[in-house]
């Protein structure tokens, strides 16, 4: 199976490696991913529950990230094994370019599956291969755009203030504090002169 394409995010580039090496991001945006941890430097081990067509199983398998040149992209080979249903191996090779605020994500999928799975026809495999990539980059890009916005909570222009509107009678407090005294001073001029 071969299968490759691309994805506009709204985040920079930086971002977008960023969450690309994070597995707890990773974990959310994999459809069926259980668990997801880091091994070493470049590898992690994951199990997820996939269904394709009738057959459902637990696949746990392990992942290596390879020729990494941040932030620009990384290749990834791995393999999985889910019991009676079969296994699953292959890699893929992801490219980050920067489009102004935003970033390309393109990638080329080779993969492999044998067992029960392989039985049920490519165009089946094929089918259900596209869905989970597409859901996996609506949450990534989801999760990394959110985040994005969050981080650029701005606005455009700050509102003006009308100060004067918001002090009593339109006068600064040094004034009535000034007031204050001057009033204090001229009852005791007048009790002393009286």
């Amino acid at each position: 199976m071969d299968m490759s394409g691309e994805r506009r995010i709204p985040a920079p580039r930086e971002k977008v490696w960023a969450a690309l090496n994070t597995p707890e991001t990773l974990r959310t945006s994999i459809p069926g991913c259980e668990t997801l941890e880091r091994l070493e430097d470049n590898s992690l081990k994951a199990t997820a529950s996939v269904k394709v067509g009738p057959i459902s199983a637990k696949f746990a398998g392990k992942v290596q990230l390879l020729d990494l040149d941040p932030p620009n992209g990384y290749r990834i080979e791995g393999e999985g094994q889910g019991g009676v249903a079969g296994f699953a191996k292959g890699g893929a090779v992801v490219r980050l370019v920067a489009d102004g605020a935003e970033t390309i994500l393109s990638y080329e999928v080779k993969a492999q599956v044998g067992g029960k799975i392989a039985q049920l026809g490519a165009r089946l495999i094929d089918a259900t291969a596209k869905q989970m990539a597409d859901a996996f980059f609506d949450r990534f890009t989801a999760t990394v755009g959110a985040a994005e916005e969050e981080a650029v909570v701005v606005p455009a222009e700050l509102p003006k203030l009308d100060v004067a509107a918001m002090l009593p009678f339109g006068m600064p407090p040094v004034v009535w504090g000034a007031g204050a005294v001057f009033l204090v001073i001229a009852v005791l001029l007048l009790k002393s002169l009286f």
